[in-house]
């Protein structure tokens, strides 16, 4: 049993860069989607359907055909990766910034919606208490909105870091399957699952997986619950 969790040099590289992308995608994201959360939680205005609906769009389309659709955004041969490419020798797809990418867009739709619930859950009273008191808008978002609403972004966050860590289908179709550049744990479980008689590494990157997805599914609901227990 012992050699079981004996990883190998490539196993331990697609976990880290599986644990880098994850990270830096949640950190990524977060800023855009507490801006977007507040507000679709505080603001009507015409079209707000159709707008919530565009960011909340990569939850139901095919993770394929979200990477494919970054290709003809920012392929070298896309919308605006062409002009990166030919003007400013930038090329984005292929690459690590290109899984980011991948998963922040993936991503981003679970962090906007966890944060507006969050958002939607604090007292707006207390938001117009406080600027009756001549606290600034912006104050009031950071020392009240903010800080009550902390435990739904973090499990945001820890939804976000979760699901960045099992993206497949955006990442392969718009990064690629490269070793030691692009291949996160998801793609390093396929590779695996292609080659006869690596049902061993296979099935140990697949337990990896899964005790990740469970610590932050955990992490996510207590966080959950934390926001429950403060409006009770």
């Amino acid at each position: 049993m012992t050699g079981f969790f004996n990883f190998t040099a490539s196993e331990i590289e697609a976990m880290v860069l599986s644990v880098k992308v994850a990270l830096l995608c949640a950190v990524s994201v977060l800023p855009p989607a507490i801006a977007i959360g507040w507000l679709l939680a505080r603001k009507n205005f015409i079209g707000k359907s159709v707008v919530e609906g565009f960011f909340h769009l990569p939850l139901v389309m095919p993770p394929v055909t979200t990477g494919y659709l970054l290709l003809l955004l920012l392929g070298t041969k896309g919308i605006i990766g062409e002009y990166l490419f030919n003007h400013l020798n930038l090329r984005i797809a292929f690459t690590f910034p290109a899984a980011i990418i991948a998963s922040m867009v993936v991503a981003f739709p679970l962090v906007v919606r966890s944060v507006k619930l969050a958002i939607e859950l604090v007292d707006p009273n207390l938001e117009e208490a406080s600027r009756t008191l001549g606290i600034s808008k912006l104050k009031t978002f950071f020392q009240i909105t903010i800080p009550l609403a902390f435990p739904g972004i973090l499990s945001g966050f820890i939804l976000c870091f979760a699901r960045c860590m099992g993206e497949f289908g955006a990442t392969v179709t718009f990064a690629g399957n490269i070793a030691g550049k692009t291949q996160t744990l998801p793609l390093a479980v396929y590779s695996y699952m292609q080659i006869p008689g690596q049902e061993v590494p296979t099935f140990r990157l697949v337990l990896v997986s899964v005790l990740i997805s469970f610590a932050a599914m955990i992490g996510s609901e207590v966080m959950s619950r934390r926001i429950k227990g403060k409006n009770d």
